[in-house]
């Protein structure tokens, strides 16, 4: 990356005590609320979620982007931050969790906190304040004292159950140094409804979307000093470091290995859509990624690292489309719910097929979660498309975490010893949770083995930030050349 002068792009970062204090809504409402006043807002999310992010892009009309010092490491923080916010006017970024929260054992790493700090930004508290009165007073000086290189600039007061309460509240506030910058009572319709894995994606319920964000745009619109946090946003300290950059980045990492050759349609998903006009490559080597209602999870980076390498990356949808499009020479598969979707992604056999036709062909197939799922012989009984002989079934117990890992062997994404940084979030067991080559050693929560490499395939549970090894990228579109 070339060194730049210092940048200073307004911003708020949106935190809370806990979690279930009403961040989404707020944050979510500021995106909309400042782009109707004709404000070009960059929104960004802390940590791992994928969901969250598909909300700030209908609301922001701009690609929703994650903010994670785990996976990606603190000194990308700045830079993939300036990437996303390229020409905006305002960046909101939500929180994860309480804002203290991170990684576990791991101190600050990856919280809200330490983002926030990463990024010079200050800070907007918002509190559940449905159960208290005076109380919010210690609860709010303890967030704005706890860490003094943390800047808590306001506090937003949610779910207030009548003007005395929010009289009491704002009396209470007085005497802790903070500013009210909202209220806001509590609106059934801003709700969003939930599943086993957190809120249902944007894509499974659009029209129902478009109006719950309408409805937390004009909540946050009323009840909040737009004013006000556009001028805390404006008193951010500019970042010294440059802007991350897909082609850049690949330019000066160092060539990868070559691979070894055999290792024992529904509106496209927002975050797949470039920044910039997508090149042409000249010898029209096209990797599909996989998008639609069941496969809503991928980082908007992944597929700028692809195009950067020399792919022209096209979407798909599993559910509706019988064939990959036309020219695919390699396949992504990220997260999602194949799970809710069993049923039709089974019924849709031809592209089964068409899958497990490039698969055994040798043509390179990363997969990741959801994805892994679907390389199966059968996901809850429903035949999948048996790139894996593995069975998939949902199960009662969550599996969440991030994870330190470590490729077991050489495969398509990377040479054995590659040590990538992933995150872990699902009910559902693969069994049996390793193929005879492995994907990836991990340390925690206990030691083992999991995932499939086998021919071009690396089929894992675990989810990874291409920007933290963006050589994995250029390593997968050299195997989709020479396959």
């Amino acid at each position: 990356m070339v060194k730049s002068s210092s940048v200073s792009v307004p911003r708020l970062v949106i935190a809370a005590p806990s979690s279930g204090s009403g961040k989404t809504t707020v944050a979510t409402g500021l995106m909309a609320a400042f782009a109707a006043r004709g404000l070009a807002v960059s929104p960004h999310k802390v940590g791992p979620d994928y969901i969250d992010p598909g909300y700030h892009a209908l609301a922001s009309g701009r690609v929703g982007r994650n903010l994670d010092a785990y996976l990606c490491g603190p000194e990308l923080v700045g830079p993939l931050f300036l990437h996303g916010a390229r020409g905006c006017d305002i960046a909101v970024v939500e929180g994860v969790m309480g804002m203290f929260d991170g990684a576990a054992g791991e101190g600050e790493l990856a919280s809200t906190a330490h983002v926030a700090k990463l990024l010079r930004a200050p800070v907007v508290l918002v509190v559940d304040a449905s159960s208290q009165s005076r109380s919010v007073a210690a609860l709010v000086h303890g967030f704005a004292s706890w860490d003094p290189e943390v800047r808590v600039g306001g506090v937003i007061l949610n779910k207030v159950a009548s003007d005395r309460h929010e009289e009491l509240l704002r009396e209470a506030l007085e005497s802790a140094g903070v500013p009210v910058l909202g209220v806001l009572r509590r609106v059934a319709r801003v709700d969003t409804p939930s599943r086993h894995l957190g809120l249902v994606p944007v894509a499974e319920r659009r029209a129902e979307a478009v109006e719950a964000v309408a409805a937390m745009a004009a909540q946050v619109a009323a009840g909040c000093d737009l004013e006000g946090l556009l001028g805390l946003a404006r008193s951010a300290g500019a970042l010294s470091c440059a802007a991350w950059d897909a082609a850049e980045v690949l330019d000066s990492s160092p060539p990868p290995p070559l691979p070894v050759p055999t290792l024992g349609a529904a509106p496209p998903d927002p975050r797949f859509r470039p920044e910039r006009p997508r090149p042409q490559t000249p010898d029209g080597l096209v990797v599909a990624v996989a998008g639609g209602s069941a496969f809503t999870f991928s980082y908007a980076e992944h597929a700028e690292l692809l195009a950067a390498a020399g792919a022209e990356v096209a979407l798909f949808d599993p559910l509706r489309d019988e064939q990959l499009p036309d020219g695919t020479r390699g396949l992504v598969i990220g997260g999602g719910f194949p799970e809710v979707y069993a049923s039709e992604l089974s019924a849709n056999e031809p592209l089964r097929k068409a899958v497990a036709a490039l698969a055994e062909g040798g043509g390179p197939v990363a997969a990741e979660c959801a994805g892994l799922l679907y390389l199966c012989r059968e996901l809850d009984g429903q035949p999948m498309c048996g790139v894996l002989d593995a069975r998939a079934r949902m199960s009662g117990r969550l599996t969440l975490g991030y994870r330190d890992a470590v490729a077991v062997g050489d495969s398509v994404l990377a040479p054995a010893g590659t040590r990538m940084r992933g995150h872990e979030f699902h009910r559902t067991v693969v069994e049996p949770g390793a193929g005879a080559a492995p994907a990836w050693g991990v340390r925690a929560p206990v030691p083992r083995v999991e995932g499939f490499v086998q021919q071009g395939v690396h089929a894992s549970y675990l989810h990874t930030h291409w920007a933290s090894e963006p050589g994995v990228a250029r390593r997968f579109v050299e195997r989709c050349r020479t396959s």
